[in-house]
């Protein structure tokens, strides 16, 4: 059993319904629905598969949430998944969890949107010289990288001011965010030379088969990625039992929503050739619609919204090593609450500084979403496993919140999760087997941990 270590402040419980659902709903709406369809277009070739690949991303992300939502109204505590996996399998998994997140999915998901930020920049004649080099020894940096470094560090500073602040920061721009989706699609469906036929086009050069639909489905789960972003801060929402269902589920629904929309939108106005051949389809469909100067209104809100989603990861991520420090199986300097802003300080300049590193050496955008997706889909599946463990050790347990279509709805999400991982897999083994080495690396790091801490409660 861990040893919680005591510390002279406690995280604060700040944040309101409507926060959460910011925390939702903003975090999930990033960079994946204006930069991925491209990707996914020359996975599957057709507009139609594409948009299947959306719905089918869309409700297995709602699966997961239902899932979480009995979780997270459950056990209410900082850290989320963590704090399943080691309730229902042990320190030793919960460090696991804990371990790749705090090594991988998180700084890999800051070092990737903020890569995507500076992506939509770079579509402003301004921002040219981001592509030049300021240095090419000994490693080579970009003026683009920079700006990466100074957005995860400024995010990183609001978090680290108070858990309110970051909030307010959430909701508003969750709204700004919303609207300027929602103007895009009313003005994508608006443009004259737009077809209903493109919807119908393929894209001959695509991979196909089931691996090409996978890897398509892979890219749309990246853009819905960060629904168990809430969990994580549980510890600081109010009337968390109640709060946390309501925002998870409709969360999630919202943005698979809106995410239709959206593509269908780019679909709209642009062939499937074109969108696959497209860096920036939303951007280039917003030319062909408005022209210049329009398009780059709309690419300067896409920029500013997608500091949001900076904001809910940077929010969530410094919650995990935080949560399994204070159980005495990580550092404990991590474990440290700030007295003044009752924020998990260390671990937000921790977490700040791993991302900086990851854009420094990292690769590109898809080879980052790659090293990230495969660890933290394993631990999707794993965490969501853990409501059957619970339910059977207490069924008469009066849970607040109880996943509707038990034991369906987790079942297959655990399944096709299990699928999803295999096509990952196989579609990216480098990147993949690089993540289950550094998930396998945390195991002696445990032990040392471990017994550092029976030595100090003996």
């Amino acid at each position: 059993m861990a040893t919680r270590i005591s510390t002279s402040a406690d995280l604060s419980r700040d944040l309101g319904l409507s926060h959460a659902g910011a925390v939702v709903i903003g975090t999930i709406i990033g960079s994946g629905i204006f930069l991925v369809p491209a990707e996914m277009t020359q996975a599957v070739g057709s507009a139609k598969l594409v948009y299947l690949a959306w719905l089918v991303g869309g409700l297995l992300s709602f699966f997961g949430a239902l899932t979480y939502a009995e979780l997270g109204a459950m056990k209410p505590e900082a850290g989320g998944e963590y704090v399943y996996v080691r309730d229902g399998y042990g320190p030793l998994a919960g460090f696991l969890y804990a371990w790749a997140t705090f090594l991988i999915s998180k700084p890999a998901s800051i070092a990737t949107i903020v890569t995507g930020l500076v992506r939509i920049l770079g579509t402003f004649s301004i921002f040219s010289f981001f592509s030049r080099h300021l240095l090419t020894a000994p490693l080579a940096i970009s003026y683009g990288q920079l700006v990466a470094i100074a957005a995860a560090i400024f995010i990183s500073i609001l978090n680290y001011s108070g858990i309110k602040k970051a909030g307010e920061f959430q909701l508003v721009f969750t709204i700004l965010k919303v609207a300027i989706i929602l103007g895009i699609v009313g003005l994508g469906f608006s443009y004259r030379a737009g077809s209903w036929t493109n919807f119908s086009g393929s894209y001959a050069g695509a991979k196909g088969g089931i691996a090409g639909f996978m890897a398509a489905l892979v890219a749309a789960l990246w853009a819905y990625d960060g629904w168990n972003d809430l969990n994580q801060v549980a510890g600081e929402i109010r009337c968390p039992e109640r709060s946390i269902p309501i925002a998870l589920i409709g969360g999630v629904a919202v943005v698979g929503a809106l995410y239709i929309l959206m593509n269908a939108a780019v679909q709209f106005v642009m062939p499937a050739s074109a969108i696959a051949n497209s860096e920036r389809p939303a951007s280039e469909a917003a030319v062909l619609v408005m022209g210049s100067l329009g398009a780059s209104i709309v690419s300067a809100g896409m920029a500013l919204s997608m500091l949001v989603t900076l904001n809910g990861t940077t929010m969530s991520g410094a919650r995990v090593p935080f949560a399994v420090a204070r159980d005495g199986y990580f550092f404990r300097v991590l474990a440290e609450v700030h007295p003044r802003f009752h924020t998990p300080s260390v671990s937000i300049i921790v977490q700040a500084v791993l991302s900086i590193l990851l854009l420094l050496v990292g690769g590109s955008f898809r080879q980052l979403f790659s090293l990230a997706i495969f660890a933290e889909w394993l631990f999707y599946m794993i965490t969501a496993s853990t409501v059957f463990i619970f339910r059977r050790r207490d069924p008469a347990a009066q849970l607040p919140y109880k996943v509707w279509g038990y034991p369906l709805v987790p079942a297959l999400f655990i399944a096709v999760s299990a699928i999803l991982l295999y096509y990952t897999f196989a579609g990216n083994f480098l990147d993949s087997l690089v993540g289950i080495l550094i998930v396998l690396a945390g195991v002696p790091v445990f032990y040392v941990f471990s017994r550092h801490q029976r030595a100090n409660t003996n």
